[in-house]
This record gives C-alpha cells, structure tokens and sequence, in this order.
C-alpha cells in the first residue's frame, strides 16, 4: 500500500526580481518581425530641418523618418512612417527630476493616447541606465524594458524588464562617405516579436537625453 509523502517536494523560492511579461506589439504588431531585424539609424549632424533622422532596412529602404518642429525642437519629435504618417508623438515632460519622457500615439499628447513612459533610473550617471513603463503600469514598480550602456558609443542595449533578456541592442557603423557628409550612422538589430517601431522611438529619446548632456 502507497502512502502519501508527508514531505512533498517543494520549489525552490525564486531569487530574481519578476520580469513582467513582454508584449510583442506595443506601437503595434505591424512592426513586429518572426526574425532578427537590422535597420540602419542615420542621424544628420548639422541640419535644423525636419526629418534629423532616417531609418532604413539593410536594403536602403526608407522604415521610419523623424520629424521636429522648429518652434519646439528640443522638446518634442514625431516618428512618422515611410510614406510620412505619423506613428508617435515624443514629449519631454517638463519639470521633472528623472528626465521623463512620454509617448502618444499619432500626433496626441492626450493622456488616453499614452503609450509609455521613460525616465532615468537615477539622477547620476555615468552610463545610459533608462526605465520604460508602459501606459497600464501606473504604479511603476518594475519596469517593462530597460536600457543600459553608452550612448556615446552606440552601444546601448535593450532587456526586457528588470531581467538580462535582451530585445534590441545597438552597435556602431562608421563609413568613409558617412563621416564626409555629416552623419552619425549605427545600426540596430531587433530580437524576433519585437516592436521595432517602439525601439526606434527609444533610440531617439536617447539621442535627444544625450544632447542635454552635452549642453549641461
């Protein structure tokens, strides 16, 4: 006769910081690839026009474009998509220690249209160290995504939550013709099911944190 095991085996308690889970859409499935995507970031250095940034496949193709207005170049861009419709509106919200960044679908900066969130982990730094929360995380516990590395380097890398799972990392491209005519070249490659969309709008609230480091 089997008896029941008075001392039934118990988990092992976890020791890592819960990672939330990742969603794969978060500008929206369109952007999301079933394969590792690279896309080409062209930053044109001395321009004060529209369209400071171009995003292109491997092929040259146009993917994104960002655009800024004149009247409020330092606190807002707009991700539009290759045929120059608007995808998200970037907002720096003002007066906030952590440098906080919001994101809003279209060309709303409603809080309905919120997408998500980002803002220095701390004060002081010495490398990129940002946390992402999305609109339905008010209570920014633990963030969704977060981004660590050196901007000045093009190396910044994004993970998934609090955990080591990356989601997209950047790495440095310099071409003799790129270096002649005035722009900053990196690429970035985009894990599998990741919004590529939603990466690309990281990558230019880094540039543009990394420009107020440069004036301060």
């Amino acid at each position: 006769m089997a008896y029941p095991n008075p001392y039934p085996a118990q988990p092992y308690p976890s020791t890592s910081v819960p990672m939330p889970a990742v969603p794969t859409a978060v500008i929206g499935p369109q952007f999301c690839a079933s394969y590792p995507l690279d896309l080409a970031v062209v930053k044109k250095v001395m321009t004060l026009s529209d369209g400071n940034f171009v995003v292109t496949d491997v092929n040259g193709n146009v993917v994104f474009k960002v655009k800024g207005s004149l009247m409020t170049l330092r606190d807002r861009r707009i991700l539009v998509d290759a045929a120059g419709n608007p995808l998200v509106t970037l907002r720096r919200k003002i007066m906030t220690t952590h440098d906080r960044w919001q994101a809003f679908r279209g060309e709303s900066t409603e809080a309905k249209d919120l997408i998500f969130t980002l803002k220095r982990s701390s004060l002081i730094q010495f490398k990129t160290k940002l946390d992402v929360f999305l609109a339905n995380n008010t209570k920014e516990d633990v963030c969704d995504f977060k981004v660590k590395g050196s901007w000045l380097e093009r190396s910044c890398v994004v993970y998934a939550g609090e955990s080591n799972n990356i989601v997209a990392q950047m790495h440095k491209k310099h071409t003799v013709q790129s270096i002649l005519i005035g722009k900053d070249q990196f690429m970035v490659t985009v894990y599998p099911n990741i919004d590529y969309a939603f990466v690309v709008a990281l990558i230019v609230i880094l540039d543009e944190i990394n420009e107020d480091e440069k004036e301060d």
